[in-house]
């Protein structure tokens, strides 16, 4: 499965994903030999417990934070090739195999798994669409990068151009920021996966991630 690379780790943040944490876990373990990495931010519920009896390593990160807990756990991992997704069960921990497999034979360096291609209203309402679609338009618009779906939280990308990044967002721009500097320190292409029905409580809070997501793109091209 692993091709040239000598080891995968996966990295998953997690607030209360007790019902489908053990799953996902459990799923990647069958791959072969796979690190898997949880960063919990107070779960209030059996999160932690499971992940460990299930064989994940688990990392407490008291401060909330979508990036910041992918920053600590991206930090921990061993593997030559880093998988990322949620814990809530939406994205599909099938297609981690074939996706590391394509990262091997096409010889990229990132790999954004895209939610829109294969979109339907149940699991990805039009709300989230068309939020979505503006902030493509600004990243084209702001950095020249064509991005089919700019806020995908599932990626597969290769450590080395991980370490050449930036310093990128603590918060939930950390998604886009993460796509911007894979395209500008190496390659990435846009798979497209079927995004499932979420069974937990959504995280993101979506007025206020989305305007929050779009200041952050233009300060970040002030800056620059």
């Amino acid at each position: 499965m692993q091709g040239q690379f000598e080891k995968i780790s996966v990295v998953i943040p997690t607030i209360n994903e007790e019902k489908t944490i053990g799953d996902i876990i459990l799923k990647l373990k069958s791959l072969g030999s796979v690190e898997v990495i949880v960063v919990d931010t107070k779960s209030s519920d059996r999160t932690k417990d499971i992940a460990e009896k299930s064989g994940a390593i688990v990392i407490d990160q008291p401060s909330r934070g979508y990036g910041l807990a992918y920053k600590t756990g991206l930090s921990r991992a061993q593997g030559d090739v880093l998988v990322c997704l949620d814990g809530d069960g939406t994205y599909p921990v099938d297609m981690v195999k074939p996706l590391i497999e394509i990262l091997d034979y096409s010889k990229v360096d990132f790999i954004s798994c895209d939610r829109m291609t294969l979109r339907n209203n149940v699991n990805y309402t039009t709300l989230h669409y068309v939020g979505n679609s503006v902030l493509n338009l600004f990243i084209r618009v702001l950095f020249n990068f064509p991005l089919k779906d700019s806020q995908s939280g599932m990626w597969v990308f290769r450590k080395s151009v991980y370490e050449k990044m930036g310093n990128l967002s603590n918060g939930m721009s950390f998604s886009q920021e993460i796509k911007i500097e894979a395209i500008r320190n190496g390659t990435l292409i846009e798979i497209p996966v079927r995004y499932g029905v979420r069974v937990t409580k959504p995280k993101l809070r979506t007025w206020r991630d989305g305007f929050s997501n779009l200041f952050h793109l233009m300060a970040k091209r002030i800056k620059e």
